[in-house]
């Protein structure tokens, strides 16, 4: 018996994104409304645009998720009915909702409106699922913290609840959403929907020295070159010197961190652990892992990044809409989908907590910045008359350069021979964004994103 193809549920920051995620393979997009979810910054999404994006996805046979996951204030909870009634009106597939107070008063007065319960919620085990599911709850959205054995354990304690499970994008340092750090160093409440994402900045180290007037910690500039292998061997020795059960001798020193672009701004810090971005999370990608949640039986396979790129929602929806029909096919793991992630800029890539592994394999110590290392989004056509397609610049390309055309139909590798000024006149390079030029492109073009190969 063939197994039950999941939905794959795609990120929507804007109404294009929209459009490509659906065009690549996308069964259905989640979107937010700015005051209520947790992406209330580089949210293109108002209710004017709600309105057609539930509008245009009913029309291609699609659902649309409406994000309401914040966890409010009490001033957000007396305008809550107020602002999301105008948007039941529209008819969204569900809502996706945390806080439990909101929960009951959209199951007091809409009673038929289905509820997806947000990863901000934490669900961890399978009787919190049967809790939720008593409430009126519908769908539950696992947290990321748990391994595909007890996603396994967690559908077959509750065969008769939809499942939803993360497989791609970023990872928190704390349990999924609940980190606090932006809204320490900032004052933007990731809970709010304002998050800075603080653990990917650049942080350099101090130690420090007290201040025999004040008792208080100062800046003490560290001598030389940090070595972190003498470090990790000095705190092993310490850790051992001290039985391996009792308090770390380090537990109690405190270091000030200095990030980057906020030179003089020394933030106190408890620590015992070194490295240069010691917060920042590697990227999750789970497509190797998509045959066996289909084996569990998971309802949707989630791509969280509602503030990346159209290029992002296109290639992983393509990507993982191939991974999820070769899963239910009974075909085998095809590794050409994992290169093919090594186009988008990432973090360095890990299963998070789907597999067991050692805590530091969840880590990038050496870079909070994303990086391709296969290929670069550089262009968008916008229009393809007679062999010749107009596009629109995202980064530098040259005449020379491969080509891959990320389409709907199908890619296809290009060797880019001639490029052209909307005036007609000979061009080598396209320097980058914004900027449009002619190339000669054959075949299916409309829509398509560019990218160059590395």
């Amino acid at each position: 018996m063939q197994p039950k193809s999941p939905e794959l549920l795609l990120p929507a920051g804007s109404l294009d994104k929209m459009r490509a995620a659906y065009d690549f393979g996308a069964d259905a997009v989640y979107a937010g409304q700015p005051r209520y979810s947790l992406r209330a910054r580089n949210n293109e999404f108002r209710i004017e645009q709600i309105q057609q994006g539930i509008q245009e996805a009913h029309a291609r046979g699609k659902k649309f998720f409406l994000t309401s996951n914040l966890l409010p204030h009490n001033d957000k909870v007396r305008t809550y009915l107020r602002d999301i009634e105008p948007i039941i009106a529209m008819g969204p597939d569900a809502l996706i909702m945390a806080d439990p107070g909101l929960i009951m008063m959209v199951r007091e007065k809409w009673p038929q409106v289905p509820i997806h319960l947000s990863v901000q919620a934490n669900t961890v085990n399978f009787m919190a699922v049967k809790f939720w599911q008593k409430v009126g709850v519908t769908r539950i959205i696992l947290s990321r913290e748990l391994s595909l054995d007890e996603i396994a354990k967690i559908r077959q304690e509750c065969p008769d609840m939809e499942l939803e499970v993360f497989v791609h994008g970023a990872l928190c340092i704390a349990y999924s959403g609940r980190c606090l750090l932006s809204g320490y160093f900032n004052r933007r409440d990731p809970n709010q929907g304002t998050c800075t994402n603080a653990c990917r900045w650049n942080y350099a180290t101090q130690s420090t020295a007290t201040d025999p007037n004040t008792g208080e910690a100062i800046a003490q500039p560290m001598e030389g070159d940090f070595d972190f292998a003498k470090a990790q061997e000095d705190e092993h020795s310490a850790f051992a010197a001290c039985g391996g059960g009792a308090r770390h001798p380090l537990a109690d020193q405190v270091y000030l961190l200095e990030e980057k672009e906020r030179p003089g701004q020394l933030m106190p810090i408890m620590e015992d652990e070194h490295g240069t971005y010691i917060m920042n999370s590697k990227d999750l990608r789970a497509v190797e892992h998509v045959q066996r949640l289909v084996e569990i039986g998971v309802d949707s396979l989630k791509i969280e990044g509602r503030t990346k790129s159209q290029y992002y929602v296109s290639r992983t929806a393509q990507v993982y809409r191939r991974a999820i029909d070769d899963a239910v096919a009974g075909r085998a793991f095809n590794p050409e989908l994992i290169t093919e992630l090594e186009g988008l800029a990432n973090r360095g890539y890990t299963s998070g907590f789907l597999e067991r592994r050692p805590a530091n394999d969840y880590q990038n110590y050496e870079t909070g910045s994303s990086g391709a290392r296969r290929s670069q989004f550089v262009a968008e056509v916008k229009n393809a008359t007679d062999g010749w397609a107009e596009v629109e610049t995202k980064n530098r390309f040259a005449v020379g350069d491969t080509l891959e055309i990320i389409h709907p139909s199908g890619n296809r590798l290009v060797q880019l021979t001639q490029m052209r000024g909307l005036e007609g006149e000979e061009l080598q390079v396209a320097a980058g964004s914004p900027l449009r030029v002619r190339i000669p492109l054959d075949g299916p073009a409309e829509g398509a994103l560019i990218a160059r190969l590395l």
